[in-house]
C-alpha cells in the first residue's frame, strides 16, 4: 500500500467538533447540534470523503497516480479536493452550475479541476458528466458518494460515538438531519439507535423536491440535500418520519440561528433546525433532539440567506 488515508496528518483535523446545546423553544425540548462546520474543510462531508478513501484503499482502489472523479454540490467536493491534495492525488469534480460562486472559488483554490454541468439539470446532471468523464480517464475512480458503503460507515464510528460520549448518556428524543446521499443520517441513526432504540429518526428533505414524501423532483434552494433522487446509502428503515422544508423556512432560520444565536450556518443547517424545532414542540422538555450544522455560512453569503437584499 503506497500510502495510508487514517495516516495523514489532515485525519486528526476531521471530527471531534463541538456539541452546541439551546432552547428554542419555550416549555419545548433542548436541541443539542453538532457543529460540523469545525471540520478542516469546513463540513460534515470531510468525515464521508475520509470513510469513501478508507473504503476505496482497503479495495486497492487508490493508487499514486490515481485521479478522483466525483459529482458535488459542493462540500463533499471540497472535502475529496484536500484530500486528494494531501495524498499527492488528482481530483476532477463536477457540480451544477446553481450551486453558490463560494464553492467554486473553495473548491479552485485547492486545486480542483471543477467542471460545471447545467443547472436545469441538477444532481443528476452533475453524475451523468462525471460518469463520461469518469469512461475518458484510465484508472480513475470515483467514491460514488450517493452509493458508497463507506460514506455511512464513517459517521457510524465517528459521529454517533461522539454524540454519544457529548451527551453523556442524556436521553435523546429524536436524531434530525438533512439528506443528501443520506450518509449522514444513516450511519449516526445506526448508532445511536443501538443505545437508544426507541429514539425517534427524522429526515429533512425540501418541499419542492420531496421524492422520499412521493413528490416529483424538482428545483430548490437548499443546497446540500434534495437531490432529487433516493440515494443509494438511505437506509429508510430507520426513518421515523421525513420533514418537507420550504425554502424560506430554511433560508429564514439560517438567518435567524446568525443573527439571534451567533450560528454561521449554511442554508440546510437551517433546514435541520427548522425541522428539529417543529419535533421539540412534541417531545418532554426533558429530552433532547440532535441534529446536524453541516457545514459554515461562508460559501453562502451570495445566495438570498445572507445577500445584502434579502431578508431584512
Amino acid at each position: 500500500m503506497i500510502f495510508r488515508t487514517d495516516k495523514i496528518a489532515l485525519r486528526n483535523l476531521i471530527g471531534h467538533t463541538p456539541l452546541y446545546m439551546f432552547r428554542p423553544i419555550e416549555k419545548g425540548a433542548a436541541i443539542a447540534i453538532k457543529l460540523e462546520g469545525t471540520n478542516i474543510g469546513g463540513s460534515v462531508k470531510d468525515r464521508a470523503a475520509w470513510g469513501m478513501l478508507r473504503y476505496a484503499e482497503g479495495k486497492g482502489l487508490l493508487h499514486s497516480n490515481t485521479t478522483l472523479v466525483e459529482p458535488t454540490s459542493g462540500n463533499t467536493g471540497i472535502a475529496l479536493a484536500l484530500l486528494g491534495q494531501a495524498l499527492g492525488l488528482r481530483v476532477i469534480l463536477t457540480m451544477p452550475e446553481s450551486m453558490s460562486i463560494e464553492r467554486r472559488s473553495v473548491l479552485r483554490a485547492y486545486g480542483a479541476d471543477l467542471q460545471l454541468s447545467p443547472a436545469q439539470g441538477g444532481m443528476r446532471g452533475a453524475i451523468s458528466l462525471a460518469q463520461q468523464i469518469l469512461k475518458e480517464i484510465p484508472g480513475a475512480y470515483m467514491p460514488d458518494q450517493f452509493n458508497n458503503p463507506g460514506n455511512p460507515w464513517a459517521h457510524r464510528i465517528t459521529t454517533g460515538p461522539e454524540i454519544l460520549s457529548d451527551l453523556n448518556g442524556h436521553s435523546i428524543a429524536a436524531f434530525v438531519a438533512g439528506i443528501g446521499t443520506g450518509g449522514t443520517l444513516s450511519g449516526t441513526a445506526a448508532l445511536l439507535k443501538t443505545c437508544y432504540p426507541k429514539m425517534e429518526v427524522v429526515g429533512v428533505e425540501p418541499a419542492h423536491s420531496a421524492v422520499l414524501s412521493g413528490k416529483p423532483a424538482g428545483s430548490h434552494k437548499i443546497q446540500g440535500i434534495g437531490a432529487g433522487f433516493i440515494p443509494g446509502t438511505l437506509r429508510r428503515e430507520l426513518l421515523t418520519e421525513v420533514l418537507p422544508v420550504e425554502d424560506e423556512a430554511a433560508l429564514d432560520t439560517t438567518q435567524w440561528l446568525a443573527r439571534r444565536h451567533g450560528l454561521f450556518c449554511g442554508i440546510s443547517t437551517g433546514a435541520n433546525i427548522w425541522a428539529a424545532m417543529e419535533v421539540a414542540k412534541k417531545v418532554s422538555p426533558e429530552e433532547i433532539i440532535v441534529t446536524i450544522a453541516c457545514d459554515r455560512g461562508d460559501k453562502y453569503l451570495s445566495t438570498e440567506a445572507f445577500s445584502s437584499t434579502a431578508r431584512d
